[in-house]
Protein backbone atom coordinates (compact mmCIF):
# COMPACT_ATOMS: atom_id res chain seq x y z
CA UNK A 1 0.00 0.00 0.00
CA UNK A 2 2.76 2.55 0.69
CA UNK A 3 4.63 1.42 -2.37
CA UNK A 4 0.95 2.31 -3.97
CA UNK A 5 1.10 5.55 -2.42
CA UNK A 6 4.58 6.18 -3.17
CA UNK A 7 4.04 5.72 -6.80
CA UNK A 8 1.60 8.23 -7.16
CA UNK A 9 2.76 10.36 -5.70
CA UNK A 10 5.98 10.67 -7.80
CA UNK A 11 3.79 10.47 -10.44
CA UNK A 12 1.75 13.60 -9.81
CA UNK A 13 5.33 15.27 -8.73
CA UNK A 14 6.53 14.34 -12.34
CA UNK A 15 3.41 15.82 -13.79
CA UNK A 16 3.82 18.89 -12.26
CA UNK A 17 6.99 19.24 -12.95
CA UNK A 18 7.18 19.19 -16.32
CA UNK A 19 3.81 21.33 -16.92
CA UNK A 20 4.01 24.77 -18.25
CA UNK A 21 4.49 27.15 -15.01
CA UNK A 22 1.12 29.52 -15.00
CA UNK A 23 3.57 32.23 -12.75
CA UNK A 24 6.04 33.81 -13.21
CA UNK A 25 9.86 33.73 -11.93
CA UNK A 26 8.15 35.32 -8.63
CA UNK A 27 5.64 33.30 -8.23
CA UNK A 28 3.25 36.31 -9.28
CA UNK A 29 0.54 34.89 -12.08
CA UNK A 30 1.22 36.59 -15.36
CA UNK A 31 -2.48 37.21 -15.42
CA UNK A 32 -4.02 39.11 -12.30
CA UNK A 33 -7.57 40.01 -13.47
CA UNK A 34 -8.68 41.75 -10.11
CA UNK A 35 -11.24 44.26 -12.37
CA UNK A 36 -12.83 40.74 -13.43
CA UNK A 37 -13.09 41.38 -17.01
CA UNK A 38 -12.66 37.68 -17.93
CA UNK A 39 -14.49 34.31 -17.68
CA UNK A 40 -13.02 31.60 -15.75
CA UNK A 41 -12.69 29.60 -19.02
CA UNK A 42 -11.30 32.66 -20.46
CA UNK A 43 -8.71 33.04 -17.87
CA UNK A 44 -7.40 29.60 -18.20
CA UNK A 45 -6.99 29.95 -21.49
CA UNK A 46 -5.37 32.97 -21.66
CA UNK A 47 -3.27 32.23 -18.61
CA UNK A 48 -2.05 29.35 -20.37
CA UNK A 49 -0.95 31.28 -23.55
CA UNK A 50 1.00 33.42 -21.27
CA UNK A 51 2.82 31.04 -19.47
CA UNK A 52 3.76 28.77 -22.83
CA UNK A 53 5.08 32.44 -24.38
CA UNK A 54 6.72 33.49 -21.34
CA UNK A 55 8.03 29.95 -21.17
CA UNK A 56 9.63 29.66 -24.41
CA UNK A 57 11.05 33.18 -24.91
CA UNK A 58 12.00 32.86 -20.83
CA UNK A 59 10.64 36.17 -20.48
CA UNK A 60 7.44 37.51 -18.39
CA UNK A 61 4.24 38.09 -20.71
CA UNK A 62 2.21 39.82 -18.19
CA UNK A 63 -1.45 41.38 -18.21
CA UNK A 64 -2.96 43.01 -14.91
CA UNK A 65 -6.48 44.62 -15.08
CA UNK A 66 -7.92 46.89 -11.90
CA UNK A 67 -10.88 49.04 -11.11
CA UNK A 68 -8.28 52.07 -10.17
CA UNK A 69 -5.07 53.23 -10.31
CA UNK A 70 -4.89 54.25 -6.39
CA UNK A 71 -3.66 57.61 -7.04
CA UNK A 72 -0.65 56.36 -9.39
CA UNK A 73 0.01 57.48 -12.83
CA UNK A 74 -0.56 54.53 -15.94
CA UNK A 75 3.01 54.53 -16.03
CA UNK A 76 3.60 54.33 -12.52
CA UNK A 77 1.65 51.75 -11.47
CA UNK A 78 2.64 49.28 -14.36
CA UNK A 79 6.64 49.78 -13.89
CA UNK A 80 5.82 49.54 -9.42
CA UNK A 81 3.58 46.41 -10.56
CA UNK A 82 6.00 44.69 -12.50
CA UNK A 83 9.43 45.59 -10.12
CA UNK A 84 7.83 44.78 -6.79
CA UNK A 85 6.02 41.33 -7.63
CA UNK A 86 9.29 40.41 -8.64
CA UNK A 87 8.90 39.77 -12.39
CA UNK A 88 11.77 38.34 -14.80
CA UNK A 89 14.63 41.13 -15.50
CA UNK A 90 13.02 40.65 -19.02
CA UNK A 91 9.34 40.87 -20.01
CA UNK A 92 6.09 43.34 -21.19
CA UNK A 93 3.39 43.99 -18.99
CA UNK A 94 0.05 45.13 -20.18
CA UNK A 95 -1.95 47.14 -17.95
CA UNK A 96 -5.86 47.89 -18.06
CA UNK A 97 -7.39 50.23 -15.42
CA UNK A 98 -11.43 50.75 -15.91
CA UNK A 99 -11.58 53.97 -13.96
CA UNK A 100 -10.82 56.11 -16.23
CA UNK A 101 -10.17 53.73 -19.74
CA UNK A 102 -6.40 53.30 -19.22
CA UNK A 103 -4.12 51.04 -20.98
CA UNK A 104 -0.30 50.96 -20.37
CA UNK A 105 2.50 48.26 -21.52
CA UNK A 106 5.81 48.90 -19.66
CA UNK A 107 8.44 47.29 -20.81
CA UNK A 108 11.70 45.62 -19.14
CA UNK A 109 14.86 44.46 -20.03
CA UNK A 110 14.92 42.71 -23.50
CA UNK A 111 11.32 43.89 -23.79
CA UNK A 112 12.52 47.34 -24.17
CA UNK A 113 14.55 45.76 -27.45
CA UNK A 114 11.96 43.86 -28.50
CA UNK A 115 8.80 45.77 -28.22
CA UNK A 116 9.69 49.24 -29.44
CA UNK A 117 7.61 52.94 -29.44
CA UNK A 118 6.56 52.32 -32.99
CA UNK A 119 5.70 48.02 -32.54
CA UNK A 120 4.03 49.18 -29.03
CA UNK A 121 2.21 52.02 -30.63
CA UNK A 122 1.27 49.13 -33.69
CA UNK A 123 0.18 46.79 -30.98
CA UNK A 124 -2.01 48.95 -29.32
CA UNK A 125 -3.96 49.51 -33.01
CA UNK A 126 -4.32 46.21 -33.62
CA UNK A 127 -6.31 45.84 -29.64
CA UNK A 128 -7.77 49.17 -28.43
CA UNK A 129 -10.47 48.67 -30.86
CA UNK A 130 -12.01 45.82 -28.61
CA UNK A 131 -11.20 47.11 -25.49
CA UNK A 132 -13.14 49.99 -26.14
CA UNK A 133 -16.18 47.48 -27.46
CA UNK A 134 -15.45 45.29 -24.12
CA UNK A 135 -14.18 42.11 -26.28
CA UNK A 136 -11.20 42.03 -23.50
CA UNK A 137 -10.39 38.26 -24.09
CA UNK A 138 -10.07 38.93 -27.70
CA UNK A 139 -7.82 41.94 -26.91
CA UNK A 140 -5.35 40.11 -24.74
CA UNK A 141 -5.14 37.56 -27.26
CA UNK A 142 -3.77 39.83 -29.89
CA UNK A 143 -1.53 41.29 -27.09
CA UNK A 144 -0.39 38.09 -26.05
CA UNK A 145 0.42 36.93 -29.79
CA UNK A 146 2.10 39.89 -31.07
CA UNK A 147 4.70 39.86 -27.61
CA UNK A 148 5.44 36.43 -29.16
CA UNK A 149 5.82 37.64 -32.64
CA UNK A 150 7.62 41.05 -31.48
CA UNK A 151 10.32 38.82 -29.50
CA UNK A 152 10.88 36.55 -32.47
CA UNK A 153 11.61 39.46 -34.84
CA UNK A 154 13.72 40.61 -32.40
CA UNK A 155 15.91 37.66 -32.22
CA UNK A 156 16.35 37.34 -35.32
CA UNK A 157 18.06 40.81 -35.72
CA UNK A 158 15.19 42.77 -37.24
CA UNK A 159 12.31 44.20 -34.59
CA UNK A 160 9.62 46.00 -35.27
CA UNK A 161 10.35 49.25 -35.53
CA UNK A 162 10.01 52.50 -37.58
CA UNK A 163 11.14 51.50 -40.76
CA UNK A 164 10.03 47.67 -40.57
CA UNK A 165 6.32 47.49 -39.04
CA UNK A 166 3.84 45.31 -41.07
CA UNK A 167 2.54 46.73 -43.74
CA UNK A 168 -1.67 46.29 -44.27
CA UNK A 169 -2.92 44.79 -47.65
CA UNK A 170 -4.31 47.21 -49.93
CA UNK A 171 -6.31 46.45 -52.32
CA UNK A 172 -5.42 48.45 -56.29
CA UNK A 173 -7.57 47.25 -58.47
CA UNK A 174 -10.65 48.12 -55.74
CA UNK A 175 -9.67 51.19 -55.43
CA UNK A 176 -9.40 51.72 -58.96
CA UNK A 177 -12.68 50.97 -59.69
CA UNK A 178 -14.20 53.09 -56.94
CA UNK A 179 -12.53 56.12 -58.42
CA UNK A 180 -13.59 55.97 -61.55
CA UNK A 181 -16.59 54.42 -60.97
CA UNK A 182 -17.02 57.96 -58.77
CA UNK A 183 -15.33 60.18 -61.79
CA UNK A 184 -18.10 58.93 -64.29
CA UNK A 185 -20.87 59.72 -61.71
CA UNK A 186 -19.33 63.47 -61.23
CA UNK A 187 -18.80 63.40 -64.70
CA UNK A 188 -22.19 62.72 -65.72
CA UNK A 189 -23.86 65.25 -63.18
CA UNK A 190 -21.97 68.31 -64.88
CA UNK A 191 -22.84 67.07 -68.08
CA UNK A 192 -26.35 66.91 -67.54
CA UNK A 193 -26.63 70.30 -66.03
CA UNK A 194 -24.87 72.33 -68.66
CA UNK A 195 -27.10 70.63 -71.41
CA UNK A 196 -29.91 71.66 -69.57
CA UNK A 197 -28.53 74.91 -70.14
CA UNK A 198 -27.95 75.35 -73.37
CA UNK A 199 -31.74 74.36 -74.21
CA UNK A 200 -31.99 77.86 -75.94
CA UNK A 201 -28.95 77.66 -78.33
CA UNK A 202 -29.35 77.44 -82.20
CA UNK A 203 -26.80 75.69 -84.40
CA UNK A 204 -25.71 78.70 -86.27
CA UNK A 205 -23.69 78.64 -90.20
CA UNK A 206 -20.39 80.81 -89.27
CA UNK A 207 -19.16 81.48 -86.08
CA UNK A 208 -19.12 84.95 -86.48
CA UNK A 209 -23.29 84.91 -86.31
CA UNK A 210 -22.73 83.93 -82.32
CA UNK A 211 -21.11 87.23 -81.53
CA UNK A 212 -23.56 89.69 -81.46
CA UNK A 213 -23.19 92.66 -83.69
CA UNK A 214 -21.44 95.83 -82.15
CA UNK A 215 -21.06 94.22 -79.02
CA UNK A 216 -17.16 93.60 -79.20
CA UNK A 217 -14.56 96.54 -79.19
CA UNK A 218 -11.31 96.20 -78.22
CA UNK A 219 -10.56 99.12 -76.19
CA UNK A 220 -7.04 98.19 -74.82
CA UNK A 221 -4.45 95.50 -75.46
CA UNK A 222 -1.53 94.68 -73.72
CA UNK A 223 1.47 91.43 -72.99
CA UNK A 224 0.98 88.77 -70.47
CA UNK A 225 3.44 86.00 -69.25
CA UNK A 226 1.60 82.94 -69.79
CA UNK A 227 4.53 80.90 -68.28
CA UNK A 228 7.11 80.85 -66.40
CA UNK A 229 10.01 78.47 -65.00
CA UNK A 230 10.58 77.59 -61.21
CA UNK A 231 13.10 75.07 -60.34
CA UNK A 232 11.70 73.11 -57.48
CA UNK A 233 14.18 71.27 -55.19
CA UNK A 234 12.81 68.91 -52.60
CA UNK A 235 13.25 69.80 -49.00
CA UNK A 236 15.01 66.60 -47.43
CA UNK A 237 12.93 64.54 -44.82
CA UNK A 238 13.88 64.64 -40.70
CA UNK A 239 14.76 60.97 -40.04
CA UNK A 240 12.82 59.50 -37.59
CA UNK A 241 14.62 57.95 -34.77
CA UNK A 242 13.41 54.44 -33.59
CA UNK A 243 13.85 52.14 -30.91
CA UNK A 244 12.37 52.57 -27.39
CA UNK A 245 12.25 55.46 -25.02
CA UNK A 246 13.52 54.75 -21.51
CA UNK A 247 12.87 55.79 -18.05
CA UNK A 248 13.59 55.19 -14.38
CA UNK A 249 10.89 53.78 -12.33
CA UNK A 250 10.76 54.41 -8.61
CA UNK A 251 12.56 50.75 -7.81
CA UNK A 252 15.63 52.26 -10.09
CA UNK A 253 14.86 50.18 -12.48
CA UNK A 254 15.03 50.91 -16.43
CA UNK A 255 11.88 50.80 -17.98
CA UNK A 256 10.29 51.37 -21.59
CA UNK A 257 6.80 51.53 -22.43
CA UNK A 258 3.87 54.04 -23.42
CA UNK A 259 0.08 53.85 -23.02
CA UNK A 260 -3.44 55.80 -23.72
CA UNK A 261 -6.67 55.13 -23.42
CA UNK A 262 -9.45 52.68 -25.09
Amino acid sequence: MKKRLFGILFAVLLCLSLSVPAFAQGNMPLLVDNADLLTDSEESALLSKLAKISSNQQMDIVIVTVNDLDGETPRDYADDFYDFNCYAEDGVLLLISMENSDWYISTSGYGITAVTDAGREYMAEQFVHDLGDGDYYDAFVTYADLCDEFINMARSGDPFDVDDLPKEDFNYIRSLLVSLGIGLVVALIIIGRMKGKLKTVRRQAEAADYVKTGSMKVTQSRDLFLYKHIDRHAKPKESTSGGSRTHTSSSGRTHGGGGGKF
